[in-house]
């Protein structure tokens, strides 16, 4: 095997990240030398590779600060509209080499730790990820606040400062065990703790209605702590901020138990305040009612809408005065996105705002509100939608219950002036469910609080406007398909493939990813095609080596990369994934001696802790490869592998390897997905449905150059009606018969023949995303794939109309269809002056 090129001696050749300067070079280890003796305690000599990160790290942020304090000189001074993305979720992963990209230092940084004597790969390998996100919405935060910032907007990311993120998984004995993410037990080089911006945050308590007002009274005070995080525009001096709240107790929490003896317990109640930004909630596409929840979602939000209305009354750079106190223009100065209906309760908190505390009547307010409030809807899985019982929100947050009903009441009013006698309309638009438990809809309050609604991909927008939208608000839905920002993922995590595109189209595409367009002359062209395969090979070279030596597995690096990594969930159907991996097993050993594209299955992603079915389809996972990894007939022509601990920095290694993506939800069920976009630009195909974005992906690149199969949502529909019977597909297709029958008999698990008895149960007899309806169509599909990849040419040659066709997938192109069509404000590719420049 011959040995891939390290990223090291690779950015000696790569022009995209621009070339090292020796003065930048010299000013570089003058500046880690100084870090580096700061950040060794006195009686400490040899200094360690964290220490050496941290040195790093910090010469970096040098770099960052000066850009950073002038990028909010220049907001202050120009004074323009600012926007707020609000998100419980914000999955950043790593960001040194993110900063040393969109900053021109990656190339003097590696140069400078070199002659350091350093090596600038393992140092970023010290860096903890930064885990505050479950899976595609917190990644997509992310990567919209790179994206605000490179466009040039004034834009603010605000969620909570978790201090445990998604959890670690280890995979023991087959099953998925969790651990917690400490990730911020070594510290952390990029947060600046602001406490000057602390704000009190209120819970519980009781309203007293009086002739002036209401009053919220006999509240418990939690204060709200801002972090705020530099982030870094790509080479434009645009430096925006993430700021993220950490609770913490008031000085005077309970104290009234210090004067009856309770000093020690009034002290450890402060935790309970703590507790709400102690840790991220771990489920994905699930709604989980708990008071906690609902206190995390509130407690963003309160401190959020404080910054925001404070800010805009100071509206001069460098004033303490209050300046700007007409609220009739807070729709032309803010713009607060609502990813998801997690921070639904800013519609509520800015009506509570507005009419209690600022005193305007409620209809001047509630029309501020709307015009200032957009939503984004990210799931139509009804068990993702958030009710939240009523009696939890009169304990909580009783003031709160007050303005929904009376939303809610004059909401109803409208619908029942413009629908008279349609009682059904009534209870169907209605913001609070009857019938049982009461429970309040956030995705209606979201509807009727906002100005805006949009879906993440075409067919979901539609899906969403034909069951969400009425004729009281066509006009307030749009689609905005998501994107994925081409800095991390591609100039970072692939920048072999950066530079042979750069090569023949230049450097521009990193922010216009529109001229990826300008490789189909290409497609043809010898050199272009041997060097993309040559990439690829490296890349999976490299991660092969990953593997071998984290995960002690040997694959076989000129076999297929098949990779399926996403949260694991019913819907995105891994089990189909599964009954592949038997069928073509059963096909090897019924044929040992056909020449079978040689296959390693890699599956990656977490379970949510209490998702039994999902922990079980893990097992299940590791159980076949068990067994398949094992057998002498089947050799390394076919491996599956569970990719333990999927996040974002396994991500960066395993997407630039790929040759196959599996997107194979049921049609109607993904949002939009965004792996698939990445595993698009970094040169692999898709095998997938016509589900989510991979419609459109399906649209740029040409149907004949992605394995589409599979219902597509009107087939879904109509399969409903009909019936669907899960039995009628195993006693008519043999293979899949046999596949479930070793399941179900323990062939894949010997020592215990029943422990898949509930996923095979579930498949044959409750399986509301119909596994088997699409396991031929699969099946055949799969084998057209196995056809191609013996033709690396043809391959190639389809893999560069994938490349070329993923422009429009860019984040850059979905943050200014955001901000010309939602928030009212023009995206520019213009730099302000670095801090020194005169």
């Amino acid at each position: 095997m011959s040995k891939p090129l390290s990223d090291h001696d690779r950015k000696k050749q790569i022009s995209v990240r621009g070339l090292a300067g020796v003065e930048n070079v010299t000013e570089l280890k003058s500046s880690f030398n100084r870090h580096l003796h700061f950040t060794l305690v006195k009686d400490r000599i040899v200094a360690t590779k964290r220490d050496y990160y941290f040195a790093l790290a910090n010469t970096v942020r040098d770099h960052l600060v000066g850009r950073w304090i002038r990028t909010q000189q220049h907001y202050y001074d120009k004074d323009p509209k600012r926007v707020y993305y609000i998100s419980l979720e914000f999955y950043m992963g790593r960001t040194l080499q993110n900063t040393m990209v969109n900053l021109a230092l990656e190339n003097a940084c590696d140069e400078a730790t070199y002659q350091l004597g350093l090596d600038m790969e393992e140092l970023q390998e010290m860096e903890e990820d930064a885990g505050l996100g479950n899976g595609g919405l917190g990644r997509l935060a992310a990567c919209f606040l790179d994206s605000m910032a490179s466009l040039g907007l004034a834009a603010y990311g605000y969620g909570i400062r978790y201090e445990f993120g998604i959890f670690n998984q280890k995979i023991v004995n087959g099953w998925q065990v969790e651990e917690a993410d400490d990730w911020l037990r070594f510290g952390n080089p990029w947060e600046k703790a602001r406490p000057e911006y602390m704000r009190p945050v209120k819970f519980y308590g009781r309203t007293e209605h009086h002739p002036d007002g209401v009053k919220w009274v006999d509240t418990q005070v939690v204060l709200a702590l801002p972090y705020d995080t530099p982030i870094p525009g790509y080479r434009n001096n645009i430096v925006n901020t993430m700021r993220l709240w950490s609770a913490k107790a008031p000085c005077d929490f309970n104290l009234k138990d210090f004067n009856v003896g309770g000093y020690i317990q009034a002290v450890l109640d402060r935790n309970l305040a703590e507790n709400i930004s102690r840790v991220l909630y771990p489920n994905d596409n699930f709604f989980e009612g708990k008071e906690l929840r609902l206190k995390q979602e509130y407690f963003v939000v309160s401190a959020t809408l404080q910054d925001i209305i404070r800010r805009f009354k100071v509206s001069k750079f460098g004033s303490r005065e209050v300046v700007r106190t007409d609220f009739n223009k807070l729709p032309d100065k803010v713009a607060i996105q609502l990813n998801d209906t997690h921070p639904a309760m800013a519609i509520p908190e800015l009506m509570r705002v507005l009419v209690d505390e600022e005193e305007l009547d409620w209809d001047k307010a509630w029309d501020i509100c709307v015009r200032t409030c957009a939503y984004t809807n990210h799931t139509v899985l009804p068990e993702a939608l958030e009710r939240w019982p009523i009696d939890l929100f009169a304990h909580l947050l009783p003031r709160h219950l007050e303005i929904i009903y009376e939303i809610n009441r004059r909401h109803l009013e409208n619908v029942a002036a413009r629908f008279p006698g349609d009682h059904e309309r009534l209870c169907r638009m209605s913001l609070v469910e009857e019938g049982g438990q009461k429970r309040v809809n956030m995705a209606h309050l979201c509807i009727v609080g906002s100005h805006a609604v949009n879906g993440v991909a075409q067919i979901h927008s539609d899906i969403l406007t034909a069951t969400m939208s009425t004729p009281m608000d066509p006009h307030k839905f749009q689609n905005k398909t998501n994107g994925i920002t081409p800095r991390r993922w591609l100039v970072m995590c692939n920048p072999g493939l950066a530079e042979v595109i750069a090569e023949r189209i230049g450097e521009d595409f990193i922010r216009d990813l529109d001229q990826l367009k300008g490789l189909l002359k290409y497609v043809n062209d010898e050199a272009f095609i041997r060097d993309i395969a040559k990439v690829k090979q490296e890349n999976k070279l490299k991660f092969a080596a990953h593997l071998e030596e984290h995960y002690k597995v040997k694959i076989n690096p000129n076999s297929m990369f098949d990779i399926q990594v996403k949260r694991i969930h019913e819907y995105k159907r891994q089990l189909l994934n599964c009954l592949h991996m038997i069928t073509y097993y059963n096909r090897i050993k019924k044929e040992p001696n056909k020449q079978w594209t040689p296959r390693t299955v890699m599956i990656g992603g977490k379970a949510a802790p209490g998702y039994h079915t999902a922990k079980m389809i893990i097992r299940m996972i590791t159980a076949i490869g068990e067994v398949i990894n094992n057998d002498p007939v089947v050799g390394d022509r076919l491996k599956v592998i569970f990719l333990e601990n999927y996040r974002v920095t396994l991500a960066e290694k395993a997407i630039p390897a790929a040759d196959l993506s599996q997107q194979i939800s049921t049609a109607g069920t993904e949002a939009s997905g965004t792996g698939n976009m990445k595993f698009m630009l970094n040169g692999a195909l898709t095998i997938g449905t016509m589900d989510g974005a991979n419609v459109e992906m399906a649209e740029e690149a040409g149907d004949g150059n992605l394995f589409i199969f599979g219902m597509r949502v009107d087939d879904v529909t109509a399969l409903d009606k009909k019936g669907y019977h899960a039995v009628d597909y195993y006693n008519r297709l043999p293979e899949l018969k046999q596949a479930m029958d070793q399941i179900s008999t323990g062939f894949f698990s010997p020592k215990q023949p029943d422990l898949f008895k509930e996923i095979v149960d579930m498949l044959m007899h409750h399986d509301r995303f119909k596994v088997f309806a699409d396991y031929e169509d699969y099946i055949k599909c799969q084998e057209q794939v196995n056809e191609l990849y013996k033709n690396p040419k043809e391959w190639t040659k389809k893999v560069i109309y994938n490349i070329a066709g993923s422009g429009k997938f860019s984040s850059d192109r979905t943050i200014s269809q955001y901000a010309r069509e939602i928030w009212g404000v023009e995206p520019t590719l213009e730099k302000i002056p670095a801090p020194d420049d005169i």
